[in-house]
């Protein structure tokens, strides 16, 4: 299971998916960041789940990105 979390295509074909999912008007997980920083006020639960599901790629993506500039650093 950790050999996808490694691979730099399989994070990016989930970011540029899920993570952007739907495109237009705008990218979803663009939407709920705006809201969030507006205040956020009339979010719902599901709105929330709804972040952290378009969120979720991002975050393995950053993290992925972290580790390689650690491992870079540190030789």
């Amino acid at each position: 299971m950790k050999a996808w979390l490694e691979d730099w295509r399989i994070l990016m074909v989930l970011c540029l998916t899920l993570g952007m999912a739907p495109y237009f008007p705008e990218p979803h997980l663009l939407g709920k960041l705006r809201w969030l920083a507006g205040g956020g006020r009339g979010m719902e639960p599901i709105d929330y789940f709804d972040t952290v599901l378009h969120g979720f790629p991002w975050i393995l993506l950053l993290r992925r990105l972290a580790l390689a500039v650690y491992r870079r650093v540190r030789k």
